[in-house]
């Protein structure tokens, strides 16, 4: 995959799962949200999550540790905000939100660490 390609997905994913953290804390207060946890808790369904599960990745590329430890971060990115907004959905915003500062913050920290460093090594 061509090294511009490649960092404008990781600059993209950045931004997008930046929003999660709005999204989530607008389903914890609100109690709603317009995506479902079944939904949310899989990596391969937002739009970074269908790229790097998909075709257009090469081999080398998969196989290289950035890519290996962001696909394993970005995993359990959605795992923790699938089990967020379960809790939001599910009237319990009090442990939602234990949950949301305790496990998905860390997490959405560690793999937007973690893709600065990709995009860093590709740029």
């Amino acid at each position: 995959m061509k090294q511009p390609a490649l960092a404008q997905e990781i600059n993209n994913a950045i931004g997008a799962h930046g929003m999660w953290k709005l999204r989530l804390r607008t389903a914890i207060s609100m109690g709603s949200s317009d995506v479902d946890p079944r939904t949310a808790c899989r990596d391969d369904q937002c739009p970074f999550g269908k790229w790097i599960h998909g075709p257009t990745i090469d081999t080398a590329t998969r196989a290289g540790m950035p890519y290996q430890v962001v696909r394993r971060l970005h995993r359990e990115f959605h795992e923790s905000a699938g089990k967020v907004l379960s809790l939001a959905l599910s009237s319990r915003a009090a442990e939602a939100d234990a949950l949301y500062n305790g496990e998905f913050i860390p997490r959405s920290e560690k793999l937007v660490r973690a893709l600065t460093k990709w995009k860093g090594e590709v740029s």
